[in-house]
């Protein structure tokens, strides 16, 4: 073969090998032994989890504990159902939990009959509350939200019955209203449906309303953020003793600091601390805050909460 013929062979054949790629032009060519990468969808899931530590365990006004360690971990899952820009914007289902773990075991035994401070009554004396929540949280109007909730707390040591009850809150965003002044309002009504998360003498219903306005500090990139909630409660058919309209006002601020060096792939990560003021206004209140006789709790109409804790959204 002389070398003009051999050059023409050679030109002949890369033109041969060029051919899929010239016919495939604008197309991409992956190899058999590489896999193609998907573009990352956005999760109809999210979720939060976080623990807190307490110096009192207050709740709607009624003092279960005032003393030793209490420790409050908890956990929610949100289900997105529906998105949209018509009447109703979003839809999404919720399941979440939260406890109470405390060192003095308060309570221990005593919806059992065992007896108020049998720390013996149970293999679960710390444990003194378990809540269960499931709801469906409904946006509508882009800026109201109403999620009506069925709630269960239950004693693992036996300190209180098991309550179930429904929960219905409204809250409104008025971030487009008032900007950085924003106050965030709630309102929520707690119907009794079996046993009590009063001290009424019958199932009985809890109105709650509060605002919790929040701003960043020293710059939206600092990470610190303050929140100021304000919130009031009232009882009415025996949700507290003796009938009493209204339960307690609580004022304090909350700091938050997001954890920006915890890479965002394992969520977004923030600690908080907080100093929560109490004004129980009922005489009902303050009679229960001094039960069971042998119990540290007291009669005074103020109180303070200090809390502390880790919260993980993702």
């Amino acid at each position: 073969m002389t070398k003009q013929s051999i050059a023409k062979f050679c030109i002949l054949t890369a033109s041969i090998l060029a051919l899929p790629t010239l016919s495939f032009a604008g197309k991409e060519i992956v190899s058999k032994d590489k896999v193609p990468v998907e573009v990352a969808k956005e999760s109809c899931i999210t979720g939060d989890l976080g623990v807190n530590v307490v110096s009192q365990y207050i709740s709607r006004g009624l003092i279960f504990e005032n003393q030793g360690g209490i420790v409050e971990p908890y956990a929610d899952l949100y289900f997105r159902l529906y998105q949209g820009d018509g009447f109703i914007n979003k839809v999404s289902a919720n399941i979440g939990i939260w406890n109470s773990f405390h060192s003095r075991h308060t309570d221990a035994g005593e919806a059992s009959g065992n007896g108020v401070g049998n720390h013996n009554a149970s293999s679960t004396a710390s444990w003194y509350e378990f809540d269960f929540t499931a709801g469906l949280a409904v946006t509508f109007l882009k800026n109201f939200t109403f999620t009506p909730s069925y709630y269960t707390f239950l004693s693992p040591n036996d300190g209180f019955n098991t309550f179930q009850g429904l929960n219905l809150n409204l809250a409104y965003d008025d971030t487009d209203l008032l900007g950085k002044f924003a106050l965030h309002p709630h309102v929520t009504v707690l119907f009794e449906l079996e046993n009590k998360a009063g001290n009424g003498s019958d199932e009985g219903i809890y109105y709650e309303v509060g605002v919790a306005p929040s701003t960043p500090l020293f710059g939206k990139d600092s990470g610190l953020t303050f929140t100021l909630p304000v919130t009031a409660g009232f009882g009415s058919h025996n949700f507290y003793a003796k009938d009493a309209g209204f339960g307690y006002v609580s004022a304090g601020g909350q700091l938050s600091y997001a954890l920006a060096f915890v890479p965002k792939c394992l969520g977004a990560w923030t600690v908080n601390g907080a100093a929560t003021y109490y004004y129980l206004g009922s005489d009902s209140l303050r009679t229960f805050n001094t039960q069971p006789a042998n119990d540290v709790r007291d009669a005074k109409n103020s109180e303070w909460v200090f809390s502390g804790g880790l919260a993980v959204s993702f």
